[in-house]
């Protein structure tokens, strides 16, 4: 590693550590309430073991990952009670978290207390590997290295978990997620909702544009832009692929010439676009909060609602506690688990 790469490590290792003290203590979360099953879904083994091996490897479940990290916790504490309030079978659903190694033991301990009969296991990300591939960006959140952990479930999640439901912290369904789960891939290694209307070239530079031979990277395919925080993908053809080095090679090109300027979305365009599975767009009501540079309030895209995704660099609970909320932040307030300030000693 470069002494530029240990740098940039070591900052980083720094500030999930003083980030996450910091955070829980000002953080706290009430315990939600608990959901059951209806009457006709499977019985996965172990059903009231939280973390039974049979359980955690079952096709029978519906396998969700997520990253945590003190910085977004309270909206990932968000989704997860949206995911289990909208579920038929809320016992059947099965969460893998990926955390920052200096953190995990207390984002741990936090999502239990609140969840005390959620299936989980947490998985620590060593940022070492992809440190040193991380380019700057153009908003300084999306440079962590836990942001790129989603290029890495094939890696950090047991063999036996074969098909995964990738989502980011700032969302909340309102719907149920086996039907999002239930995509057909048909072949594919990953499905989401994909957008043709959007202006894919602007995900890349000019430079990548005018080049002869990078440009012929979409020759082959109708590449069109899709969101990577909601992505259900297939395990087993991702490790057979070996799709993580794609994403690297990608990554290792961006650090010798400046290919694109956003994060860990464009390797997963540059590998993926134009070889996905469709979702329906109301899977993935995206950008409600706003543009990278000022996160204003937008609307609802046309049509039915499942997941609403607040991304973009404005989050609903940091506008409600500025009290300037958006107009659709309303809807993520509902899951909010955060016990206010006064109530830490109750």
């Amino acid at each position: 590693m470069t002494k530029q790469g240990l740098k940039s490590f070591f900052l980083f290792a720094l500030y999930i550590s003083l980030s996450t003290i910091s955070s829980f203590a000002e953080q706290q979360f009430r315990e939600a309430a608990q959901f059951y099953n209806s009457p006709d879904c499977p019985v996965l083994g172990g059903q009231h073991d939280q973390h039974d091996v049979e359980s955690m490897c079952s096709d029978e479940a519906v396998h969700v990952a997520m990253t945590l990290d003190a910085v977004y916790l309270r909206g990932s504490m968000a989704a997860i009670l949206s995911i289990l309030q909208h579920s038929t079978c809320p016992e059947n659903v099965v969460f893998h978290f990926v955390t920052a190694q200096g953190g995990a033991s207390s984002l741990r301990a936090t999502v239990a207390a609140s969840f005390p009969y959620l299936k989980f296991q947490v998985y620590p990300f060593d940022p070492a590997p992809v440190t040193r591939l991380i380019s700057t960006s153009i908003r300084s959140a999306l440079d962590c290295p836990l942001n790129y952990a989603r290029s890495y479930l094939a890696d950090l999640l047991p063999t036996c978990v074969r098909k995964v439901v990738y989502l980011d912290s700032d969302l909340v369904l309102v719907d149920d997620i086996a039907a999002l789960a239930a995509t057909p891939l048909g072949g594919a290694v990953l499905a989401a909702p994909e957008y043709c209307n959007a202006n894919f070239t602007a995900y890349f530079t000019p430079t990548f544009w005018s080049n002869p031979v990078l440009s012929l990277a979409f020759a082959d395919r109708k590449a069109c832009y899709f969101n990577t925080g909601v992505m259900v993908i297939d395990l087993d053809r991702w490790r057979t692929g070996d799709y993580t080095r794609k994403i690297e090679e990608w990554m290792e090109l961006q650090k010798r010439m400046r290919i694109y300027e956003l994060g860990s979305l464009p390797p997963f365009l540059l590998v993926f676009a134009g070889k996905i599975a469709p979702v329906d767009h109301r899977w993935n009501q995206h950008g409600l909060g706003g543009d990278n540079f000022r996160g204003l309030c937008r609307d609802l895209h046309p049509g039915r609602v499942s997941l609403l995704h607040w991304s973009g660099k404005g989050k609903p609970w940091a506008r409600l506690d500025a009290s300037r909320p958006c107009p659709l932040d309303a809807l993520w307030a509902p899951y909010d688990l955060l016990k206010p300030p006064f109530s830490f000693d109750s």
